[in-house]
């Protein structure tokens, strides 16, 4: 099981989301702790050691350390944002 811990920025982009889709996303940070590569997660390639994850339309940026089992979430964006 890996720790989870949402930066500043991360939560901040949380609470703009309406609560439906907000819902999912925290559902899926959720089970980041337990497959921190899952299926479909893709890395960022404009930001090294980053990954993605999509949920619907949004995105959800995180990087994982391997060595002390922790995943921090840096950014959730909707798609159209979350590349700029």
């Amino acid at each position: 099981m890996y720790k989870i811990t949402i930066t500043s920025r991360g939560e901040k982009d949380l609470r703009k989301i309406d609560r439906q889709p907000r819902n999912k996303i925290v559902a899926t940070i959720l089970e980041l702790g337990k497959d921190p590569r899952p299926q479909g997660c893709r890395k960022v390639l404009s930001e090294p050691g980053t990954w993605r994850v999509r949920v619907g339309d949004w995105r959800i940026g995180y990087t994982v350390d391997d060595n002390t089992r922790e995943i921090a979430v840096i950014r959730i964006a909707h798609r159209r944002e979350f590349y700029n």
